[in-house]
């Protein structure tokens, strides 16, 4: 045998030995990550590949397709003065409710952060909106708007002002359903603003203070600095609610009055569970995807250039 032989096969064996513990460790992890795996593919994977496969067909009540027609069913809805007006609705809609949530839950984290007597209080206040599912915070709301006992209207009254018929209104219901989604949803942006705030070093605030730096000059030089990447991960995060906002557009208004707050979402719901127009509500859900796909990236693209990293 020859010598040099020896330390090759060993080389060799050793190398099979090392392939197999790697072997074995990949299926180990795919075990662990078996049930993930499983429970996305039913709920996440297969909804989505078949809403895309059903958008390229007519369907019958049952969602069973009948026919294939293409890029018919996107055609139609590109061309649909009903479909123009709910991506119209949509748009307003988060014009309305982004910004005004992302500033308003950043006032309420910015107060809640100060060093005061009882404002563990005022934290729970804020936060409570979180615990309140959305069909009873819409029931609340429909009590406030009611026109003829609503608190909203009384003060309204009382001001001198004319009373409104907020969710009767065209001009008026998507305003009224957009202040209430704020309200609705400013409980998880004040914690997650509140809890990047908490994680600021004080002594950059210190050394700020002996420099003689003012509040609003620390308010723009170090807190929006610093708690840049938690209002980027709120502002992507409330962009992408607001796209898919549905249950208090179902319980407050139902789309009316006049399609005015017919968003796509409560759109996508009709076709699909009123009409039985499944192609069709398939190819908007597939539209309403590649929308949020391509407003998530555009703010990656741009928002994360102003991100400051620790």
């Amino acid at each position: 045998m020859n010598v040099n032989e020896a330390p090759a096969g060993l080389a060799r064996g050793e190398v099979r030995q090392e392939k197999r513990i790697q072997l074995r460790s990949f299926g180990e992890g795919m075990l662990y990550l078996l049930p993930s795996i499983v429970l996305f593919s039913v709920f996440l994977f297969y909804p989505m590949f078949r809403t895309i496969y059903l958008s390229f067909f007519l369907t019958d009540g049952q969602g069973v397709p009948i026919s294939f027609t293409g890029l018919e069913n996107y055609a139609y809805l590109l061309q649909s003065p009903a479909f123009q007006n709910s991506m119209k609705a949509t748009l307003l809609f988060v014009v309305y409710t982004v910004p005004a949530g992302v500033v308003l839950s950043l006032f309420l984290a910015l107060i809640a952060n100060e060093k005061l007597r009882g404002i563990g209080f005022f934290r729970t206040l804020f936060s409570s909106t979180m615990g309140m599912s959305v069909a009873a915070s819409s029931v609340i709301w429909m009590f406030m708007y009611n026109p003829a006992i609503g608190v909203i209207n009384k003060v309204v009254g009382t001001l001198g002002f004319t009373e409104v018929q907020w969710l009767l209104d065209p001009k008026y219901a998507l305003l009224a359903v957009s202040v209430s989604t704020i309200w609705m949803n400013a409980g998880f942006s004040f914690l997650i603003l509140l809890g990047g705030l908490q994680n600021i070093d004080e002594h950059l605030y210190e050394s700020a203070r002996i420099s003689g730096a003012g509040y609003f000059y620390q308010l723009r030089k170090i807190t929006i600095p610093m708690l840049s990447p938690t209002l980027f991960f709120v502002i992507t995060v409330s962009f992408i609610n607001a796209f898919q906002t549905f249950g208090q557009i179902d319980i407050l208004t139902k789309g009316g009055p006049m399609e005015s707050t017919n968003v796509i979402v409560y759109s996508i719901y009709k076709d699909a569970f009123i009409n039985y127009n499944i192609g069709s509500a398939s190819a908007q859900a597939v539209i309403l995807f590649l929308g949020i796909l391509a407003m998530t990236i555009l703010q990656f693209k741009i928002g994360e250039r102003k991100v400051h990293y620790r």
